[in-house]
């Protein structure tokens, strides 16, 4: 996923496409191509809460005709269908009614945390030793052998 830039320059990252001429029309009842809540929600850089807030939705109404002070959600069949938002209509709602006025792609990547480090170094440790263990010629002793010799050969105490 692609996150937003820092800082207070209102930049969007490229998931929510580039700015309409128009509003966006009627989109084929297919879900390729739809963002959901969580996307919507680093799309905009705002809380989920506030994601929420923004969304044109009515409990008794499943499809509320559209509201362009709102961000207007696909069309659902079912009240408990997840809410799936046009990459073009969160632009539209960012660029009308938030404000935000460019759009720039910047590509993150996580820098290496010291549990990848220490799990990186103890791999490459298994690997030393499975090299060590391979280079051996004669299979190394059954304890269980080694245990009985060492065991009459010691005094009782």
């Amino acid at each position: 996923m692609v996150a937003p830039s820092a800082g207070s320059s209102g930049e969007l990252p490229p998931t929510v496409g580039s700015w309409p001429s128009e509003l966006p029309g009627p989109e084929p009842e297919s879900a390729e191509g739809l963002i959901g809540i969580d996307e919507v929600q680093k799309a905009l850089n705002r809380s989920r809460a506030s994601v929420y807030r923004y969304t044109n939705t009515d409990p008794r109404n499943l499809n509320p005709p559209f509201n362009p002070r709102k961000l207007n959600p696909e069309y659902r069949t079912d009240q408990k269908e997840a809410l799936l938002f046009h990459p073009n209509e969160v632009a539209r709602f960012a660029r009308d009614v938030l404000r935000i006025k460019e759009v720039t792609v910047e590509v993150l990547n996580s820098p290496s945390t010291a549990t990848q480090q220490l799990l990186s170094s103890i791999l490459q440790e298994l690997q030393a030793i499975r090299h060590s263990l391979q280079g051996i010629d004669h299979p190394p002793a059954v304890l269980s052998d080694k245990r009985d010799q060492l065991g009459q050969s010691r005094p009782a105490a």
